[in-house]
C-alpha cells in the first residue's frame, strides 16, 4: 500500500512595496527570513507610489513635502538600520524613480529569484545610491539572480507586463493602501516597517483554504 502525503498549504502574507520607498527597503531586507522562521509564505506585491500620491493631492512624497517629517525620517531611517544590522546611506536622489526595476519585479512576483532580486534593488538604492531606473543598474541587480537577465528586462518591457504593474497599482488605490510597505494578513492592513512583525504573526492565525 502506497503512503499518500499531502501538502499542507501554508499562512500567506501580502508584502505591497516600492523600491524607492524606505520603509520598504528595511522590510525587504528582513521579510523573507523572518517569514519562514514563522513559517509563512511571502506575496510580493510591487506597485507604484507616485500614482497613489497624486491621487491623494501629493505631487511628492510626504517626507518630502513635510521637511519637519523628512528630517525626522532620515534619522530615523538611521537608527532602524543600525538596529537590523542594516547599513544606509542617505540617497543624493529622494524619491528615486524606479519604474524598470518595479516591472521587472511585478514579472518575477511569484517567480523564486524575486526576493533577491528586490534586496539587490534595494542595496543599489539605499546602500550604494545608484540610479536604479537603468537598464545596467537593472541587469547588475538580475546578473547571478536568473540565467538570462537581458530577456527578463525585454519581457518586463512588454505592454502586457506593463500594464500589469498599472493594474496592480490600481489595486492597491482600491484597497486603501496610501503608502509602503503595507502587508495584508488575509484582509487585515498593516502599514509600516514596523508593523511587520505584527503582520506576520497575524498571518499565521489567518484561516487557509
Amino acid at each position: 500500500m502506497k503512503n499518500s502525503t499531502k501538502s499542507v498549504a501554508k499562512p500567506t502574507l501580502e508584502m505591497w512595496f516600492e523600491f524607492g520607498s524606505n520603509y520598504s527597503y528595511l522590510s525587504v531586507m528582513r521579510i523573507e527570513e523572518l517569514a519562514r522562521k514563522s513559517g509563512v509564505s511571502v506575496v510580493w506585491k510591487p506597485f507604484l507610489l507616485g500614482p497613489i500620491f497624486k491621487y491623494l493631492g501629493w505631487d511628492s512624497s510626504p517626507f518630502v513635502l513635510q521637511s519637519n517629517k523628512g528630517k525626522y525620517m532620515w534619522r530615523d531611517m538611521a537608527r532602524q538600520a543600525e538596529k537590523y544590522g542594516l547599513k544606509f546611506n542617505q540617497p543624493s536622489e529622494f524619491p528615486r524613480l524606479a519604474t524598470l526595476p518595479m516591472r521587472v519585479a511585478i514579472l518575477g512576483a511569484e517567480q523564486p529569484w524575486i526576493g533577491a532580486f528586490c534586496k539587490n534593488v534595494m542595496v543599489q538604492n539605499w546602500v550604494d545610491d545608484l540610479d536604479i531606473n537603468t537598464t545596467d543598474m537593472v541587469l547588475q541587480a538580475l546578473t547571478g539572480v536568473v540565467p538570462n537577465p537581458g530577456l527578463i528586462i525585454d519581457h518586463a518591457q512588454s505592454d502586457v507586463n506593463k500594464l500589469r504593474l498599472r493594474e496592480q497599482t490600481e489595486e492597491a488605490r482600491n484597497r486603501g493602501i496610501f503608502g509602503g510597505p503595507t502587508f495584508f494578513a488575509g484582509e487585515e492592513m498593516f502599514w509600516g516597517n514596523d508593523r511587520l512583525e505584527d503582520a506576520i504573526e497575524c498571518a499565521r492565525t489567518v484561516p487557509v483554504g
